[in-house]
Parts: structure tokens; sequence; C-alpha cells
């Protein structure tokens, strides 16, 4: 499938928005990440909507809210916006509780369109795996950057791939499968075991 001037431009105006923006604990521009998305949201069978979606899906959350969204909305479409409201924990200023935006997420999750879908799974396999690279680079103070800590974390991040991993969704499923063996690394080298089931760790 080739991809056309849309992602081009989607690419520009990523870039603007997370001009200033960098990946947690690290100097490296949040643009790595978005394009990191990007790419495997095409290497899984996404079209080109799907992929501008990915470069987009942190832009609501982290660089201006709803009025964010419907500029989305305006330059790219309908579809667009509304795979990356779905991908979106919060449109708010300033974020609420990091626990309460986690649960929220999870519960929406399943009622989300597979295009959704494919952009969150891909969201978080990225995620996982850079943090499974700085773990294995840094160790225990890798968790230092996350409101959630090394327990938080690793609950979530099992919670979604165990979510993803029941969705009916067939080209989902090699995504997911690959979600959880990543996670399933990070369980077994990480500073704790997660809690079991869906409940948060208490703090």
């Amino acid at each position: 499938m080739p991809l056309t001037a849309r992602f081009e431009e989607a690419v520009a105006y990523a870039a603007h928005l997370h001009r200033t923006q960098r990946r947690k604990g690290s100097d490296t521009p949040y643009l790595a990440h978005l394009l990191a998305v990007a790419a495997i949201v095409l290497e899984y069978g996404g079209d080109e909507d799907e992929a501008i979606a990915a470069l987009l899906h942190d832009a609501v959350e982290d660089q201006g809210g709803r009025q964010t969204g419907e500029e989305i909305r305006r330059r790219f479409g309908a579809r667009v916006a509304e795979i990356v409201y779905a991908c979106s924990d919060t449109e708010s200023t300033p974020k609420p509780p990091w626990r309460q935006r986690k649960e929220a997420y999870l519960a929406h999750l399943p009622a989300a369109s597979p295009s959704a879908w494919l952009v969150s799974a891909a969201d978080k396999l990225h995620n996982a795996r850079a943090t499974l690279a700085d773990y294995r680079r840094i160790g225990d103070a890798v968790w230092a950057r996350f409101h959630g800590g090394c327990a938080g974390m690793l609950w979530y991040l099992r919670a979604v791939a165990d979510c993803f991993r029941t969705l009916p969704d067939a080209r989902l499923r090699p995504l997911a499968d690959e979600l959880h063996h990543v996670v399933s690394e990070l369980e077994a080298t990480a500073c704790v075991t997660p809690p079991v089931g869906r409940s948060l760790p208490p703090g």
C-alpha cells in the first residue's frame, strides 16, 4: 500500500506538535516513539489512516486536548480523529491521577474499534520494548520514570497485553502475542512480580 502526501503531512504535524517533548528519562525526541508506532502499525497490516493515527495517537493527550483533536479531524478526517480519541486516556489538563486514567482506559478498550486496537497495541508494544531495553541497560532505575513505579507499570502492561489477546480481530493476534512475550520477559527479570488480576497495587 503506497503512502500519500497525507502521511508526509502527518509526520510534519506530529514533529511540530511534539517538537519540545522527549521520551521519559532520556534526551530522545518524542517523535522517535511516534515513528516507531506508525512503523509497527504498517508492519502489521495497517492502512494509511491507521498509520497517521499512530503518528498522532498522543497528540490529544499531550498537546492540546480536544482543540488538537478537532484540528486532526479537519486535517486528516473523522476516521483518524476517532482513532486518536480512542487511544487517548484523557483530554484534560492537568491530567487526572495515573491510576484513574489507566483503569478507565482498560474499561473502554474492548468497545473501541479494531483500528484503535491496532494503534493502541502498537503503542504498548513499543513502550514495552523500550522499557525492557532500558531495564537491561540501567536496571531498576528505569521505574522512577513512571507514575505507577515498577509494580504499577508491570500491572498495566500485563493488563493491556491480556486484554488484546481476547479481542476478536485476527489481524491483532500476532501483535498481541508479541506484546505478551515482551511483557512476560519484563515480568521475569524486573524488580517485582506484578499483582494478580486487574486490581492496581496500593499506593
